[in-house]
């Protein structure tokens, strides 16, 4: 079986990739996504009000976090020595939403955009978990990998 699906052997299998013939570079993933919700519930996050404190504070550190553990929540992907997370948010009053941008790096063998796709996941649920006794109908959405660097395939950037 020739696969472009790089988890499965040969014999359609899961496995985990083998990495040790590739070479070590710098490689970076920017990711990002947002959580819409009602105008109240914003103020509350803007504010600094919420019953649980510093939404953005936490979810921050959760995002932060959940890169550096990826490799225990995705059963495939390799653990990395992560040597940078940065996680910023972004107030679009316009649209009732915070925007979540998550980039990683490290020098390994393998890339990571799983890192930075879990750190905004997570940072966004975190925001849904500190908000959700004021705002149950929070939607989380476009989340996706904006960018990688780094690697045999080189510079990738999603098309906006």
């Amino acid at each position: 079986m020739n696969s472009p699906l790089t988890h499965f052997d040969a014999q359609g299998q899961a496995h985990m990739v083998d990495v040790a013939a590739k070479a070590e570079t710098h490689r970076v993933a920017v990711a990002a996504g947002r959580i819409r919700m009602l105008p109240a519930t914003l103020t509350l996050i803007q504010s600094g009000t919420a019953k649980k404190g510093d939404v953005l504070g936490v979810a921050r550190i959760a995002a932060i976090q959940a890169a550096k553990r990826t490799a225990e929540l995705i059963p495939l992907c390799h653990p990395l020595p992560i040597t940078r997370v940065a996680v910023d948010f972004e107030i679009d009053e316009q649209a009732h939403a915070v925007n979540c941008r998550a980039q990683v790096e490290t020098l390994g063998r393998t890339g990571v955009e799983m890192e930075a796709l879990t750190a905004v996941h997570i940072g966004l649920l975190t925001i849904y978990d500190m908000c959700k006794a004021a705002d149950r109908g929070m939607v989380m959405e476009q989340i996706r990998v904006l960018e990688k660097q780094g690697g045999k395939s080189g510079e990738w950037r999603a098309e906006v």
